[in-house]
């Protein structure tokens, strides 16, 4: 079993308790100056200059926690939340969601058939091999549509499954025709696609156009594929097949979410995810990190197709489940996502977000923080927080107040409570002419408090 982020995972954010909590998180929410209603990004998507052959502002999401995300290591889903994850990815929004074969198991097919009689408006598919027998037991599940997968590399052929190319391709027509004649979607895909021949590819996928394939999938098994080789197969392969391109990417090498992207530029039209990106090793595409890339191309699109304020219930219901916690650095949902600490970055934050955030919290129901108890911290974030105390001063005022805090600051780390008192003694004495200590400290934490307020004092700060 890998190993949570540390001994008692909770499902939640690195470091925060039951509640969603962060001790010792020293910063405070701010709902000011929401982001201007239209995006003027100069690096947005615009529809009226991009190649015409880009779906980024229209494609779909294959959502595969419940097939991926099972062949994640700590991945142990009983069929009461198989079916809670997929009514919750169904609330969302997303266009399928993709289960393990019902030929993996007897459990598998129950759990199938249980999702299928859900009345999801998420088409629902399996996953299987290239093989008439898994391709008779999955049209029985009652799915709307059936992904087929064989390798094509040569190390799948000949350390694998030991087929030649002709052999593929002959089953892969026998089984889509099969699947067709039931009435429901196929798709066939290579495994490891990027490490295969480029004629092989293209030699089976034109075929298995010409017979009436849904999609053909590429898959990056390994995740060795960059963005630029992305961008390259996906247009070859868009001028020789007319079927839809879904793709599916794992993120060995950290490239998943950008290959995922690039894909869609190129003329791809369905992109598989999974929760977290749970999956086989370090897994893939994340749903969460699609979400973020793809609100910044065309949010509009993104905002009228998903509920993106569920998106955080969905990873907390997958991290749970698996138990993991949810990073610190998570796309959108982890708890420093929308954090600003730096005095230049705060003040620019506090007149107008889009300055140093590309994505607007309030979309996801997320919530924008300002760390202002550190020594980083400027004076615009701690008249910020004076205001919110109900605290005014004049600007001279919050400066002088501002160097105190970040004289402590250079001492020991300070929690929000510690700038507050701070801020409220320094406005006590302002108003009563007193010079009262701010802080109750150690003798030897006032004594260096003392040695830096003299050195600032002498550098001008204060």
């Amino acid at each position: 079993m890998c190993p949570g982020a540390d001994h008692e995972p909770n499902g939640q954010a690195n470091g925060a308790n039951a509640n969603g909590e962060h001790p010792g998180f020293t910063a405070v929410e701010t709902r000011q100056n929401p982001h201007p209603s239209a995006s003027r990004n100069p690096y947005g998507h615009n529809v009226g200059v991009t190649d015409f052959l880009s779906n980024v502002s229209r494609f779909q999401i294959i959502e595969s926690t419940l097939r991926e995300g099972e062949q994640f290591a700590n991945a142990f889903f009983d069929t009461e939340k198989k079916i809670e994850i997929a009514k919750a990815l169904d609330e969302f929004g997303v266009d399928y969601i993709e289960l393990t074969s019902p030929c993996a198991s007897e459990q598998s097919r129950k759990d199938c058939e249980a999702i299928c009689k859900l009345g999801l408006k998420a088409k629902i598919l399996t996953h299987i091999r290239c093989h008439m027998d898994d391709a008779r037991i999955a049209v029985e599940t009652g799915v709307d549509g059936v992904d087929v997968v064989i390798g094509t590399s040569s190390y799948l052929r000949e350390h694998s499954h030991g087929k030649d190319m002709t052999y593929i391709k002959n089953t892969a027509i026998e089984v889509i025709e099969f699947v067709k004649s039931k009435g429901i979607e196929i798709r066939f895909s290579s495994e490891d696609s990027f490490r295969s021949d480029l004629v092989d590819l293209l030699s089976i996928y034109s075929a298995v156009d010409k017979v009436g394939v849904n999609r053909v999938g590429i898959a990056d098994t390994v995740g060795c594929a960059s963005p630029r080789q992305v961008y390259e197969l996906v247009r070859v392969l868009r001028g020789v097949v007319g079927c839809d391109i879904e793709t599916h990417f794992h993120n060995d090498t950290g490239c998943a979410i950008a290959n995922a992207y690039c894909a869609l530029e190129a003329g791809a039209t369905h992109v598989d995810t999974s929760v977290l990106g749970i999956g086989e090793r370090n897994g893939i595409t994340p749903l969460g990190g699609l979400m973020a890339r793809m609100m910044v191309a065309d949010p509009a699109y993104v905002k009228s197709k998903y509920k993106l304020e569920k998106l955080k219930d969905i990873e907390d219901l997958v991290a749970e489940a698996v138990e993991v916690n949810i990073p610190f650095n998570n796309y959108i949902t982890g708890f420093c996502a929308f954090t600003h600490k730096a005095g230049i970055h705060a003040k620019a934050i506090l007149n107008n977000p889009s300055t140093y955030e590309i994505i607007n919290p309030a979309d996801f129901g997320m919530s924008r923080y300002v760390h202002f108890a550190s020594r980083l911290t400027g004076w615009n974030a701690i008249k910020s927080r004076a205001q919110q105390l109900n605290i005014t001063m004049t600007d001279d005022q919050y400066k002088e107040c501002t160097a105190k805090i970040k004289a402590l600051a250079d001492i020991r780390p300070i929690a929000v409570d510690d700038a507050d008192s701070i801020i409220r003694a320094y406005y006590r004495n302002l108003k009563l002419g007193e010079n009262k200590p701010l802080l109750d400290l150690t003798a030897d934490e006032h004594a260096q408090f003392v040695a830096k307020e003299k050195e600032l004092a002498a550098q001008g700060a204060l």
